[in-house]
Parts: structure tokens; sequence; C-alpha cells
């Protein structure tokens, strides 16, 4: 079944945009399975850990929650910016298959594009900070020890990932997608987590352990970078 025109679009922005449609068959799996499974999280830990070769846990936990907001966020998030549309992105329709490595394969058999006027913030909270990363991020406290502050300053940093990345592809609509952001950053769990300052540099609150890896540093978002950067006490 080839894409239709949005679908073409957004995987062109690159791969944590792309989406497929078409038929589910076995190999895929509904995303409400992944996040919602201890089991499926742990082994997912482990893999990103052995990746980066570290054996704390809680840093692959960090790393994997931040690339899976990021796989999340960024379609429905390119969708809206693009088309001012929403809707029927969620976490029982939304199917995934494993990969070695890269951005998570997702597919939906068809996804239905809904106008949006005036409310496309919260429409998009309600789709994927309520809809999969909530449910997420207590997965993940329930499998590894880890400051639930670490958990949504990574997902901010990945919705502030996902603006940049549309200001750069789009720059035409970068008021828009700054909007967006900027809207998103004060809701629920999203709300003190970071900042957009100038067009489109953003500024996170904390730090997503990164630097703990062998041979890992600091995010160009991180607080860590910035306050070494000042002469401030890290």
């Amino acid at each position: 079944m080839p894409a239709c025109p949005r679908v073409r679009e957004l995987a062109a922005l690159g791969g944590y945009f792309a989406l497929d449609e078409g038929p589910v068959g076995q190999e895929w799996r509904p995303v409400a399975e992944l996040i919602q499974s201890a089991d499926l999280i742990t082994a997912r830990v482990a893999d990103v850990a052995e990746r980066l070769g570290t054996e704390d846990r809680r840093v692959a936990a960090s790393i994997l929650f931040q690339g899976l907001a990021a796989r999340f966020v960024s379609p429905p998030a390119g969708l809206l910016v693009l088309h001012d549309v929403a809707g029927g992105f969620d976490p029982s329709r939304v199917h995934w298959r494993p990969v070695p490595h890269g951005p998570l394969p997702l597919r939906l058999q068809e996804w239905p594009f809904l106008p949006v006027r005036g409310d496309g913030a919260d429409r998009l909270h309600q789709e994927v900070v309520a809809g999969f990363l909530e449910p997420l991020a207590d997965t993940v406290g329930r499998v590894v020890s880890i400051a639930p502050a670490i958990l949504w300053g990574n997902a901010a940093s990945a919705l502030a990932g996902s603006i940049q990345a549309l200001t750069r592809h789009r720059p035409q609509r970068t008021a828009a997608a700054l909007a967006l952001g900027r809207e998103l950053l004060a809701m629920g769990h999203l709300r003190g987590q970071g900042t957009f300052a100038g067009q489109p540099f953003y500024l996170r609150r904390n730090c997503c352990l990164y630097y703990r890896v062998p041979g890992g540093g600091t995010c160009g978002d991180c607080v860590l970078g910035h306050r070494s950067a000042r002469g401030g006490n890290t």
C-alpha cells in the first residue's frame, strides 16, 4: 500500500518522523504492549547497556526512554506543524517491530487526519504524553530505579529535538513549530523541564546521564555543559 503524500513528507524529515502505513503482519506488535511490559523494557534496557558499553542500568534506561520519546513524539508533531492535522496516533493502533539498531519502526494500518483548530498542543499532549510517555515512564521506573525528573527531562529534550528538526527542514514553519514546543513545555510533566532560548536553541534543566557512558560527554542542550561553559558548578 503506497503511503499518502503527508506520510511520505514526514519520512523525508528523517527516521524519527517516518511511519509505515499498511497491513500489520505477525512481525508487528502493538506499541501498547511495549510501553506496558516490564519484560520487554528490561530486555531493551539490557540491549542499550550492551551497545553503550555501560553496566549502569540507569544510564541505559535514560537513553532508551529518550530515544523512544523522540520516536513517539516526532510523527504527530510533524503532522501537526506541517499540516495542522492530528488524530489516530494511539498505542493500541500504532505497531512496532524489533530491529538491532536505529529508530524503532512504527506502522499504522491507516492514519486518519483530523483538522486541528487552536487546540493542537492539547491534542498532542493527550495523544503522546498521556498516551505513550506516561505509561512508558511508569514501566521504566518499575524496571530501573531512576529519578522521574530525568525521564521527563528526556521527554522534553526529545520534543525539542523534533521541533528543531522541523525548523531546519521547513524554516517557513519555524514560528508554528516553536509555538507548539513552548505550549507543550508548559504542560503536565513537561512543565519546567527546559526552555527554548532564541530560535530554536533549547536548554534543558537536568542531565540525561550520557556523560557516564565510556567515552561519552554532554549533549548540546545539557545543563551541565552550559554551567561549565559559564564557570558554574556542575
